[in-house]
This record gives C-alpha cells, sequence and structure tokens, in this order.
C-alpha cells in the first residue's frame, strides 16, 4: 500500500499531459562546402577551370552533396553539370565567367525556342537536381561579346544576299538551365552578359528567382536573345525583388510552338507564376506570352516599376499555333513603358509544316489595374484575324500617352476609372480608336 501512493502523484502527473512531451526538432546539417580553389581550381582568369570546378561538383555529389562555392576571382569555365544533392554558391567578389570558345559547351540533347533537339549546353546546367540552389552574392557572367558580334555579322551577311537567318544558327550558349527540377532557388546573384537566354527553366516546378540582378546589354554591341528569365513547361514560380534589363523579353512564357505542339508530350502549359517588387530597365518587354507558348494560366504580376520604352505585357501572337492566355492580373505598377499592354501578329519564323490545321488564339480573363504610367501609348489590342479575345478589364488606370489613339478591335474591353491624357477613357470610345504608333518587330 506504501508503495501505491509513493506512485500515485507519478501516475497523475502522467494523467495531466495530453499528451507526451515533444522532442525539439533537429536542424538538419548544412551542406558541406567545396571551394573550388582546394579542387585545383586556379586564380589566373584567362585559364579555363572547366575541369577542376566539375571535379568540386563530382566530389560533392559523391559525398553525399554540398555547396559548391566559388571564392573571390574570376574562375573561366565551359559548361558545368550540377548533380543531385550539389548547389553553387558564389561569394562576395566571385566570378564565375563564361568561355566565348562554344567549343567549351558540349552539343547535348535539349530544348530551345519550344523545340526538342540538340543544343550547346549552357554554363551552368542543372538536370533533375531537386533542391537545386544558385545564391550569391557574386556574379555568373556569360562573357557574351564574341557571341553577340558573331550573330549579328552573321545576320548582315544573309541580309545581303537577300535570305533570313534564324537565332539558332549562330551557335551560342544560355547562361543557366535548369531542366526538371523540383525547389529551385536562384537568390542574389548577377546573372550578367548571357550568350544567349539568360535562365531557361524548363519542366520545373516550386521555383523562386529572388533578389537577383539580370543584365545585358543594348550598346555598344545589342546582346541578342538574352531573354532574362525563360519559364517553358514549368508550374509555381516566383521572381520577386529582381532589377532585370536585358535585349529582349524580360520574364517570358514559354512552352512549344506549331501546329501540333499542343499534341507534343515535351510542350506543356505554364502555371501558377508570380512577379512581384521587381524593377524592369530596358527590355523589349516586361512580361511575356509567347513566342512560344501553349497555355499560361495565372499568371500575375504585381508591385512593379518599369522604366523603358517597350510593353508592360506582350501577347505575342502566332499564326501557326494554338495558344490560350488566360487569368492574367497586372496590378499596382508604375513607370514608364511603351505600352501598358500589346496584343499583336507574331510571325517571326512562321512554319506550318505542312499541317492543314488552322490554329488561333485565345485571350480571356486579363485584369489590368492600379496602373499609373508614362507611355507612348495607350494599348495595342489587335491580333490576328481568328483570335478570339474577351474579358480584358482597365481598372484605376492613370496613363499619359505620347499618342492618345490606340487600336482595339475587340469590343470586350472593359473601362472602369480609367484616365488617359487626364480625361475618362471608356470602352465606346476605345474600339477601333487608331493605328499603332510603331508595330513591334523582333531584332
Amino acid at each position: 500500500m506504501k508503495v501505491l501512493f509513493a506512485l500515485l502523484p507519478l501516475a497523475l502527473t502522467a494523467f495531466s499531459l495530453p499528451f507526451p512531451p515533444e522532442t525539439a526538432p533537429q536542424k538538419a546539417a548544412a551542406p558541406k562546402d567545396y571551394v573550388i580553389t582546394q579542387f585545383g581550381a586556379g586564380t589566373d582568369s584567362t585559364q579555363l577551370n572547366t575541369e577542376a570546378i566539375q571535379r568540386t561538383i563530382d566530389k560533392a555529389s559523391a559525398e553525399g552533396g554540398g555547396t559548391v562555392v566559388i571564392p573571390k576571382g574570376v574562375f573561366l569555365s565551359g559548361a558545368l553539370f550540377f548533380k543531385p544533392n550539389t548547389q553553387l554558391r558564389l561569394q562576395t567578389g566571385a566570378k564565375l565567367k563564361g568561355s566565348d570558345n562554344i567549343a567549351d559547351y558540349p552539343l547535348i540533347p535539349s530544348r530551345m525556342e519550344g523545340q526538342k533537339l540538340d543544343y550547346y549546353a549552357a554554363l551552368v546546367n542543372a538536370y533533375q537536381v531537386n533542391g537545386f540552389r544558385v545564391t550569391g552574392p557574386g556574379t555568373i557572367d556569360g562573357n557574351g561579346l564574341k557571341f553577340w558580334k558573331g550573330f549579328w555579322a552573321h545576320r548582315d551577311s544573309m541580309q545581303k544576299v537577300g535570305k533570313s537567318s534564324t537565332n539558332l544558327e549562330v551557335h551560342r550558349p544560355r547562361l543557366l538551365f535548369i531542366w526538371g527540377c523540383n525547389n529551385v532557388t536562384i537568390e542574389k546573384v548577377k546573372l550578367h552578359n548571357a550568350g544567349f537566354w539568360t535562365t531557361h527553366l524548363y519542366q520545373c516546378n516550386n521555383v523562386l528567382i529572388d533578389g537577383c540582378d539580370i543584365r545585358s546589354p543594348f550598346r555598344p554591341v545589342k546582346a541578342p536573345s538574352t531573354d532574362a528569365v525563360d519559364i517553358d513547361v514549368c508550374k509555381k514560380v516566383t521572381i520577386r525583388n529582381c532589377y532585370i534589363s536585358v535585349n529582349d523579353d524580360g520574364i517570358v512564357m514559354k512552352g512549344g510552338k506549331g501546329p501540333n505542339a499542343q499534341k507534343l508530350p515535351e510542350n506543356g502549359p505554364i502555371e501558377d507564376v508570380l512577379v512581384e517588387n521587381c524593377t524592369f530597365g530596358e527590355v523589349h518587354a516586361a512580361v511575356t506570352c509567347g513566342s512560344e507558348c501553349i497555355h499560361a494560366n495565372r499568371i500575375t504580376v504585381r508591385n512593379c516599376k518599369v522604366d523603358n520604352d517597350r510593353p508592360l505585357l506582350l501577347f505575342k501572337m502566332r499564326p501557326d499555333t494554338y495558344q490560350l492566355y488566360e487569368n492574367i492580373t497586372v496590378e499596382n505598377v508604375t513607370g514608364r513603358c511603351g505600352t501598358i499592354v500589346t496584343l499583336s501578329p507574331w510571325t517571326q519564323f512562321f512554319n506550318m509544316a505542312g499541317s492543314a490545321e488552322k490554329p488561333f488564339g485565345t485571350i480571356r480573363n486579363i485584369t489590368i489595374s492600379k496602373v499609373k504610367v508614362k507611355c507612348k501609348q495607350f494599348a495595342v489590342l489587335d491580333g490576328n484575324p481568328t483570335d478570339k479575345v474577351s474579358n480584358i478589364t482597365f481598372k484605376n488606370v492613370d496613363a499619359t500617352a505620347e499618342t492618345a489613339a490606340f487600336p482595339n478591335k475587340y469590343p470586350d474591353v472593359k473601362f472602369t476609372n480609367v484616365t488617359l491624357n487626364g480625361a475618362p477613357l471608356t470602352a465606346a470610345q476605345a474600339v477601333g480608336a487608331g493605328p499603332a504608333v510603331k508595330p513591334l518587330k523582333p531584332d
């Protein structure tokens, strides 16, 4: 009996707890650092370090994973291939500089311009590397000048003999190509001077690009086709707190092109993209749907600034591709642009490939609100003859335009509390209200 009374307080204490006390969760250990200079990378910025850096990546992967660290200095490299459980960090003052010799980028199975094809590897490549991270504050520099000059020289030579030139004829590497990866982070890193597209995301889910500086020049030599971020068959992509100025489109929805593109398994939709708190300097357009996109759904652009003379939102309507652009919101944008929205035909590299299909585009549920800008022209709403456009809404927009009249051939465009050059703008005033200032043409 004495034993029972002695145990009674312990029993009561146990019953007073609703469930056993939790053990504090164990914090995951930080990935081990693998500094490239410890694996043979040298500080002579004129010497290729491709083998040494790849050796570092391979070592990190073989030992279960880790962070490949680029220390202060300039390190020249060709294509690098990151493996499962590896990441990349560029320290303060670090620069990973791309070789300007295309031979340092192998020709491999890839994806370009909405097509499955063999193409040259990027400087930084990640294939099926879930949890892949690229972090700064250092720089990845594509060293693209030689590629840009080669592109323009080739295009000029073709024009002299009356021929056109595609973007793929002068071989150029992208800066980053991330394919089939989930939970990707690109954070506080400078992405500069790409030879071709800057950041190409293909078949990725849950991507965050945060606090990055993404640039390529317009002068003295234009950096052609250096899109800042190409979102290609991806879901759940967030781009925020970035500065973007590139000699092509800023953020671009891709996904396939051609009269049968929607039937091919390598193609697909873009869904759930958020662009917020970004500043767009010189670009061909801030946010673009196309020119290789079959379906973009739930795209939100908010709390951004623009400082250029090109479209804030651009729809490139291909007459050789079925396209569906829907549920797109632009909210709280200020600054200077060419147009708030441009919707117009895009015939660059038109190719029906012998198909008897009759493709058309569908654009619906587009909302532009809380926008205050100076622009060359309010909008251009003039797609291909068979395009179907419905439910475009401008709400609480204050625009000052050099040319007040603008083309709009769609009656289902709504205006609520919209002023253009200080006067209220209504749907009746907008329909068929004039030519575009200047038709958009690709470089």
